[in-house]
């Protein structure tokens, strides 16, 4: 049985899907396609607490998926910007799965995990695929990754 880890990058789906598309990302559908028939090692989706009742409720379907939830507190910063990312997290987290998984999947769009796919390839020999909305997922994580699925209306609400 093929060995599974897999890293969803919640802020970066939400906000990819709602701008392509004006809907939100499937997770249910998500787990029945990349999940089913593989033993899942480890399944993190990553967010922001903002201590919003309805994203705890999301949180909770996510977790009733098969998700462990990370959260991190979402920064307000003086000047107005916010700070909220889980770049190094799931970096760290998907090295540490490399040598427990046959197959990563990593849904993120973000040019910034180009080098991890790397990493997990080259070090782990694990093949990688990469799930984010095609306009909006960085060419460099695209070329890097074993597979590109792109999201489309199968994997949306």
């Amino acid at each position: 049985m093929e060995r599974v880890a897999i890293f969803v990058d919640v802020q970066n789906v939400y906000y990819t899907t709602r701008d392509a598309f004006g809907r939100h990302f499937d997770y249910h559908a998500f787990w029945a396609r990349f999940a089913a028939g593989r033993e899942v090692v480890m399944a993190n989706a990553y967010a922001v607490e903002r201590g919003d009742p309805r994203q705890q409720q999301f949180q909770a379907i996510l977790r009733g998926i098969g998700f462990t939830v990370k959260l991190k507190p979402f920064i307000q910063r003086s000047d107005g910007s916010a700070k909220g990312d889980w770049d190094v997290g799931i970096t760290l987290d998907a090295i540490e799965a490399g040598p427990l998984a046959d197959h990563v999947v990593l849904v993120s769009g973000d040019g910034d995990f180009d080098l991890l796919v790397t990493r997990l390839r080259e070090r782990f020999g694990v093949r990688v695929t990469v799930v984010g909305v095609a306009p909006l997922t960085a060419d460099s994580l695209v070329r890097v990754a074993n597979d590109f699925v792109p999201v489309d209306a199968s994997l949306l609400r």
